[in-house]
């Protein structure tokens, strides 16, 4: 696949942090809190018809708050996200769980590096840092998220510290080209976006990033993992038939639904 032409980074981008939240009342204000208000110029939380006062907090924090109607899904909250960040003129746009898991101190890393104009995509990675046990991962997540990365890995050709983290800084012209409306609505779609990023060519880096897990922190449950775990290597599968010219989907395919700022929102799926 032709990579994307090389472009410079505007020197002063519109920086915009996007929250996909659901029921995320208890650690919001936390969260907000450390996010660093002299580099993000605006804060868009999109709730996915939560049942507690997420939407409620949002608005007295005075963020940009929008809310579904019914439940999308992860994937389909994050497509709200993206694309409400892409209509409020983002050049630059961090993707960060409200549920105070991941550091917003180090949103100005983020930031700095896609402004360098050497990456596309960064990650938070949470396994270039020791102690993810320490800091309460469960052992079956970490177990997981090391044999995905290493399988996932193979099968795409990179060579990256793991593809799991919900902490993620994006370029413009990232969220403008990938077609991401193909994506599921569920939990995998973040590694279909990923995946899609590698495949487009796009120059990903990474930071260290702690991560803490406590009570009222988001994290899906066992079977749910199961499920992503599979659909981590069902993405994985189809991008080495993509690369090798034996299947064409619609998620790697430039001719693919991207997320436009006048679109309707994506079929559930």
């Amino acid at each position: 696949m032709t990579s994307p032409e090389p472009s410079s980074p505007p020197a002063r981008g519109k920086v915009i942090v996007v929250l996909p939240a659901y029921n995320a009342e208890r650690t919001l204000e936390r969260t907000c809190a450390e996010i660093p208000r002299d580099v993000v110029d605006e804060i868009i939380l999109v709730d996915d018809a939560s049942r507690d006062g997420t939407v409620d907090l949002a608005r007295r924090l005075g963020l940009t708050t929008v809310v579904h109607a019914r439940n999308l899904g992860y994937g389909g909250n994050q497509k709200t996200c993206y694309r409400e960040a892409l209509t409020r003129g983002a050049e630059f746009v961090v993707m960060l769980h409200p549920d105070y898991q991941y550091p917003p101190r180090i949103i100005p890393a983020m930031v700095a590096m896609l402004r360098s104009g050497l990456f596309d995509v960064v990650l938070g990675s949470r396994v270039l840092v020791r102690g993810a046990l320490t800091g309460g991962m469960p052992l079956y997540k970490y177990a997981g998220n090391r044999s995905l990365t290493l399988i996932q890995n193979l099968l795409v050709g990179a060579k990256l510290s793991e593809y799991h983290t919900g902490y993620r800084a994006f370029t413009r012209r990232v969220l403008e080209t990938l077609p991401l409306s193909e994506n599921s609505d569920c939990f995998v779609f973040d590694n279909q976006m990923l995946c899609q990023a590698i495949a487009f060519d796009f120059p990903i880096g990474e930071v260290s990033s702690p991560c803490r897990y406590f009570a009222e922190a988001s994290s899906i449950g066992f079977f749910a993992s199961v499920r992503y775990g599979f659909g981590v290597l069902a993405t994985g599968l189809v991008f080495r038939l993509h690369r090798w010219g034996l299947a064409r989907p619609r998620i790697f395919r430039r001719d693919g639904a991207r997320l436009t700022p006048q679109g309707p929102l994506p079929p559930r799926r």
